[in-house]
């Protein structure tokens, strides 16, 4: 069965590396995720990874912080989740690549475009830390960027939850998922699926999105064969 998707862009939040412990890693957890990306590795589909820093940093914890250091510690987050996912790929027998885009030069390689889609048609994992590198911008932001910019054919987000729904299924019982939705109207109807900036690049560039639960690993290669999983954003 081929793939529906050649080349991926997977965003990881990094609350789902943390386990149940909801801080810093587990690397069981981790192990279980890097297994559901082999397999999509092992498909022959090239995987971009865009990974998250919340299971270390939330932004300005204190309130008062000023918002660009807050954001350059929360980059670091990113950094260090990185090398960890790389660490546990690298274990399981994939190439791997970690590029940032804050220059790190002693531990990852700094993110040139062309470089990272020559290690894509390489074979390699690639995975980006750092976000876009500059402050006010989230993970989400810098997972559509990166996405535009490899030419990733859609953007798959790993949440807690298991697609889109009309309002917080955490609060609201009789909240219901949609199976399909225009990223108009998860924008007019602000849905909370992702910034503002990174649905809008999204839409600029056409690139589908699909949402879905990471609790299940195997949902990464489901959604990449094009089997229904969780939410697909148009």
């Amino acid at each position: 069965m081929e793939p529906k998707y050649k080349r991926v862009l997977l965003k990881l939040s990094g609350e789902s590396l943390a386990g149940e412990a909801g801080t810093g890693l587990d690397f069981q957890t981790i192990d279980k995720i890097c297994r559901g990306i082999k397999k999509c590795s092992d498909a022959g589909i090239q995987i971009g990874i865009v990974v998250g820093g919340g299971n270390y940093w939330r932004g300005r914890s204190s309130g008062t912080m000023d918002r660009t250091r807050a954001d350059h510690i929360g980059m670091l987050a990113t950094a260090m989740n990185a090398l960890a996912v790389a660490d546990v790929l690298e274990s399981m027998g994939l190439d791997v690549r970690v590029m940032t885009s804050i220059f790190m030069q002693q531990i990852a390689e700094p993110y040139i475009r062309n470089k990272a889609i020559r290690h894509l048609e390489k074979g390699r994992v690639l995975i980006f830390g750092c976000g876009t590198g500059s402050p006010f911008f989230s993970t989400d932001t810098a997972s559509s960027l990166r996405a535009a910019e490899i030419e990733a054919d859609v953007m798959l987000k790993a949440t807690m939850v298991d697609g889109v729904y009309d309002k917080d299924p955490h609060k609201y019982d009789d909240a219901v998922r949609y199976d399909t939705i225009k990223l108009d109207d998860v924008l007019t109807q602000h849905l909370g699926v992702m910034d503002a900036t990174a649905a809008a690049m999204c839409a600029d560039n056409d690139i589908p999105i699909i949402v879905f639960s990471i609790d299940d690993p195997d949902n990464i290669y489901r959604a990449c064969m094009g089997e229904q999983v969780g939410t697909l954003v148009e």
